[in-house]
């Protein structure tokens, strides 16, 4: 029984910790600041990292060996940076029109954590821990882990929007999704040359 538990407490408690202040979670508080639909970005985002770690945990870390970690990172890099450009752009007269709606809570919340997750230090892990433990336990231990952060960081992004006016949170908002997609992009193309240098 306590080896059981073990298989689902470490991986939450690793991916808890390595997740915790991550881009991915920063993004998720940058969104919720911008929408009234909780419900549906948190529904979007789980199911981003259902997939998305899942899937390592299936096949642990095969997606990184068919396609190089360079390009996943500059088309995560890419949509960072589209959704940066969006959020800085935006529709500056009417304030309705700057939330989400349901629908699109859901699909910027599915979009940003889909993309990002993969090569991730935590989608990495997940896959780990699943050549050592039980793939079920992980997955649950994992999904837990993300829940509660994701939860946490919904609840953030609301608490702030109430505090801080929406325009300074929508030109802070598109500023750090900006940086992260050029670090993204930054690091793929290092990266590649690194590659290419050996």
């Amino acid at each position: 029984m306590i080896g059981t538990l073990d298989e689902i407490l470490i991986p939450l408690l690793a991916v808890g910790l390595a997740e915790m202040g991550d881009k991915t979670q920063l993004s998720i508080l940058l969104l919720s600041s911008r929408t009234r639909e909780y419900a549906q970005l948190l529904a979007g985002v789980m199911l981003a990292f259902l997939l998305a770690d899942g899937f390592a945990i299936l096949v642990g870390s095969w997606v990184t060996n068919v396609i190089p970690v360079h390009l996943v990172k500059l088309i995560s890099g890419a949509v960072f940076v589209l959704f940066g450009l969006l959020i800085l752009k935006g529709d500056k007269d009417e304030e309705e029109k700057s939330n989400l709606s349901p629908k699109n809570a859901f699909i910027s919340g599915f979009t940003m954590i889909f993309l990002s997750e993969w090569g991730d230090k935590t989608q990495i892990a997940s896959a780990l821990f699943a050549t050592e433990y039980n793939p079920l336990r992980v997955f649950l231990g994992v999904m837990v882990a993300l829940l509660i952060l994701s939860i946490m960081a919904v609840y953030l992004g609301k608490f702030l929007a109430g505090k801080i006016d929406r325009r300074v949170i929508t030109k802070v908002a598109g500023v750090v999704f900006l940086l992260i997609g050029l670090s993204f992009m930054l690091s793929a193309v290092t990266s590649s040359a690194f590659a290419d240098m050996f």
